[in-house]
Formats: structure tokens, C-alpha cells, sequence
């Protein structure tokens, strides 16, 4: 099973998942989603998440250096691998009955679906469906998946979904790296983290090159990534369509280390448009960035556009948020930390499992300090929003434009072992300041640019800044009064 975390309607894709036959050294009981879920999706570094685990080697440690030792835990290593790779090419794969399935994705619904608030899901009820559902035969796989469709459809929840084999399939292509690989950190027996290959595109050109699922990543062009989130070292791994990067992996816990240099093929496209605008009659220049969705390169490319702005002398910021309707959790959090001091809130999350329960704070200072507005409108959600509150609720942009649309939901996809999926919702995320986005949005400091005569929504002003041709709003003297007065609330 392969999951994959977002905040918009879905319309981003998973890693294509592992083949079959890992399944067979798998615990697949009906518990096997249980605990596994988001590990470290979002306090973790990436969105998308594989939540099968390759083989467990054990690298037995030396309590001294002698040779006769050495050479026996390298021989114990090996054999392990060994069994372990005998397993993955001799079982066969499991054989699901229709039953299994319709009760694969009941147990996901069960273990991890948070409830919206527009009905009254309760464990007991859910408990009497199962037996209701498979009080009886299932004759057929069609019948199984229309059961699961019903199934979902009774939790009243439009995002909790089921999707067919092809459906599922179409969501196989997406890819944070550019290489075809999912990273996810790994804590090792000593608490340090390790960054292992767990999500691997078959066809993808990193497998054609060599890595295998359960690789260890030790270093990207010759940098050490230790100590590195797996978000950073994605960001690593990227670059222009066709060039090389050179990665060295660790196959197993006991080696080889292989050095092998991998072909990019970037599917995602930039989301980020900049320039700088000079205002009226001041010295002092206005850097204009839109960002249209939160993909795997918009987090680069934002990073990109801030520093090019600010050597060019970019006094102010305007973030343009308007009609983006989200996209990968993750590079929503890591862009509102772009803009925080560190040890300040970027956003709760809640789930029903303890794991969902966490805060998540800035871990560096702040690329930028001038002031940002940030526009938006009420097609401005999901990861947008967690960036919009983000930056006004620490004090760091005055929010201009319409109430947001209002989605604080998160959903993940999971795979089914028949290659089906269901796509259900397994957490919300609060504010700063404690306000549940969903089905409430965040209003705005401004409908107007204050300070000026020009109205944000529906007028030429607007229409000036969509296509970048006109200098941007003066008033930056009233913003700067507005954030000055907002930080002295807050700190009293």
C-alpha cells in the first residue's frame, strides 16, 4: 500500500508502488495500516509517503575490533540479505478475495478517517457496516469495489472516495525527487536518521540506474545528507529536465555503497512568476511573486524568485495566492517557513490517532524580513491557506483580497493490493491562532490595498498585477504600521 498526503482536491499522483512480491514479506493482517499512516508525512519532510517498509536488515555491532568478529557480522549481514532476496523472488504474490478488499479499506477507514463534522460517525456504527457488509458472499471483484463506493459514500464526506485500478494508475506518476524516488526518514537504533529509498518508480530512472527499494541515500553530488530532511535532499535531487545527478546509496544495512549517476526527468512544471516593479516617485522597488500551486518544485523555485528579487533590490514583497487551490502539504509548510523566525507556529494538526497531533514550527531563520502582502481570494485553499495564516497570524503579511475558500482538511491515497485505492480523510490542520480553517476560510485585513483608492478584487488594479504590467501598489507605510502593531498584540 502506498499513500500519499495532500490538501486539495486531488489532483496530484502517487510513486507507483513497490512490486507485488515485497507484499509477501509484509505483515499484511488487518492491522497493517495501523501506526504506519503519516509517520513523519508531515512533521517529516515529504507528503507523499510509501507505507510498505522493505526488508528490516539487522547490522550487528561489534563489540570489538577483531577481525575474526568483523568478518562473521559481514557474513551474518549478507546472509540475512540473502534471505531476505530469496523471499522477494519466490513467493509467490498474496491472492485477495473480494471480501479482503472490501474489508482492506474498511480497516483504513477505521484506523485513520477524521470526521468533517457533517455526520456523526461513531467506531460502533461503522463496526455494525462491516458486518452488515460481509454477512455474505462477494461474487465478484465489480461488486467488491461498488460495496467500498457505497461504503465511503455513507461517511458523508465529499473528499473520502474510492478509486478504480485506472484511476489509482493515473495517480502513479508523480515525483518529488525527478529521479523517480520517495524518500522517508528512518530513525536508526542509536536515533539518528537515515534516508531510505521507500517509493520507487519501476520504470523510473533512478531503478534503471541501479537504486533499489531499502537503499540507504548517503550523499547527492558529492554532499553528505546526513542530518538533512528527506524535503531538503528531494530539493537536492532537482534540476533541469535530462541533466545528471550523481548519488551514492547504500544497498542494506551492511552495504555495498554504490556511487551512480541518474538522469532527471521532471514531469512537474514551475509555479512560480516574478518581476521586480518600481514604485512611484520612491526609490524602493516591490518584488511580485505568483504562485499557482504548491508542487514539488514550488518550494526551489519560490527560493529561486525571493533571492533574485532581493539582489535586485526588492524592498517589499507581494505573494499572490489567488486561485491557488493547494497541492502537497509539505511545500506549503516549508514555504511558510521561508518567511518565520524560528520556533514560530506554521500550523497545528489534529487527527483521531495521537501521531496527527502536532505542531509544527519554523527550524531557521527567515530567508526574507521586508514586508509581504499576501493576496487572496476565496479560491485561495488548502495549502495556500496553511501559508496565509501562517505569515499573518505571526505578524509577518497583511492578508488582501476575499475570505478564503476554506478547506483544513487532509486526505491521504492508499493502495489496495488489487491495485484499487481510496482516498480518505485522516486529518485538519488549525492556525497559528488557533482557528479551524475548514468550512470557515480566513478573512482578510484588507478588501482594499490600504492606504490607497485601488480595490483589490475586480478592478484594473487587479487585473494589472495578473498580467504583471503595472506598477504595484505605495501604501507600504500602512502595512508597515499594521504588522508593527500586530507584533506588539501579540508579544503583550
Amino acid at each position: 500500500m502506498s499513500v500519499c498526503l495532500f490538501n486539495s482536491p486531488p489532483t496530484l499522483s502517487l510513486p507507483t508502488p513497490a512490486k507485488r512480491t515485497l507484499n509477501s514479506i509484509l505483515d499484511t493482517s488487518n492491522n497493517w495500516t495501523r501506526k504506519t499512516l503519516l509517520g513523519g508525512a508531515i512533521t517529516g519532510a515529504l507528503s507523499i509517503n510509501l507505507l510498505l517498509s522493505s526488508p528490516s536488515l539487522l547490522a550487528l555491532e561489534s563489540p570489538s575490533p577483531s577481525l575474526e568478529h568483523s568478518q562473521s557480522t559481514e557474513y551474518l549481514c549478507r546472509e540475512e540479505e540473502t534471505q531476505q532476496d530469496f523471499k522477494v523472488e519466490s513467493e509467490a504474490p498474496q491472492v485477495v478475495t473480494n471480501e479482503g478488499i472490501v474489508e482492506e479499506a474498511w480497516e483504513i477507514v477505521n484506523d485513520s478517517f477524521l470526521d468533517s463534522g457533517r455526520r456523526r460517525w461513531t467506531p460502533q456504527s461503522w463496526q455494525q457496516k462491516k458486518e452488515d457488509i460481509l454477512s455474505g458472499s462477494i461474487q465478484s471483484r465489480a461488486k467488491a469495489h461498488d460495496i467500498i463506493r457505497r461504503m465511503l459514500a455513507s461517511l458523508g464526506d465529499p473528499y473520502t472516495r474510492f478509486l478504480s485500478p485506472a484511476e489509482f494508475s493515473k495517480m502513479g506518476r508523480y515525483d518529488v525527487s525527478g529521479i523517480g524516488i520517495n524518500l522517508r526518514e528512518i530513525p536508526d537504533e542509536n536515533g539518528e536518521v537515515k534516508l531510505k529509498v521507500l517509493g520507487l518508480l519501476l520504470d523510473g530512472p533512478a531503478y534503471s540506474a541501479g537504486v533499489r527499494q531499502g537503499d540507504e541515500l548517503l550523499s547527492v553530488n558529492g554532499e553528505d545528507v546526513k542530518g538533512k530532511s528527506a524535503f531538503e535532499v528531494s530539493s537536492l535531487l532537482q534540476g533541469p529536465n535530462e541533466t545528471f545527478v550523481t548519488i551514492k546509496v547504500k544497498h542494506g544495512n551492511c552495504g555495498p555503497v554504490h556511487s551512480i549517476e541518474v538522469q532527471r526527468q521532471l514531469v512537474a512544471r514551475t509555479p512560480v512568476s516574478y518581476r521586480l516593479e518600481q514604485i512611484e516617485n520612491s526609490t524602493a522597488s516591490v518584488g511580485y511573486i505568483r504562485l499557482r500551486e504548491f508542487n514539488a518544485l514550488a518550494r526551489k523555485d519560490l527560493v529561486i524568485a525571493m533571492k533574485r528579487l532581493q539582489d535586485r533590490g526588492a524592498s517589499y514583497f507581494i505573494l499572490d495566492l489567488r486561485d491557488n487551490l493547494g497541492g502537497l502539504v509539505q511545500a506549503g509548510i516549508e514555504i511558510s517557513k521561508l518567511f518565520l523566525n524560528e520556533g514560530e507556529k506554521v500550523i497545528y494538526t489534529a487527527g483521531r490517532d495521537p501521531q496527527y497531533q502536532n505542531t509544527i514550527v519554523a527550524d531557521s531563520a527567515p530567508l526574507v524580513k521586508a514586508p509581504v502582502i499576501v493576496l487572496v481570494n476565496n479560491k485561495t485553499a488548502s495549502a495556500s491557506e496553511i501559508v496565509a495564516s501562517a505569515l499573518h497570524d505571526n505578524c509577518r503579511a497583511v492578508l488582501v483580497g476575499e475570505r478564503t475558500f476554506g478547506k483544513g482538511l487532509i486526505q491521504s491515497v492508499f493502495e489496495l493490493h488489487d491495485g484499487s485505492g481510496v482516498v480518505v480523510t485522516v486529518g485538519k490542520y488549525v492556525t497559528p491562532n488557533h482557528m479551524d480553517i475548514n468550512g470557515n476560510g480566513i478573512e482578510p485585513d484588507y478588501q482594499n490595498f490600504p492606504g490607497t483608492g485601488h480595490h483589490c478584487l475586480g478592478s484594473k488594479m487587479v487585473i494589472s498585477l495578473n498580467n504583471l504590467n503595472k506598477t504595484p501598489y505605495a501604501g507600504w507605510s500602512d502595512v508597515k504600521k499594521h504588522l508593527s502593531e500586530c507584533n506588539i498584540n501579540r508579544q503583550g
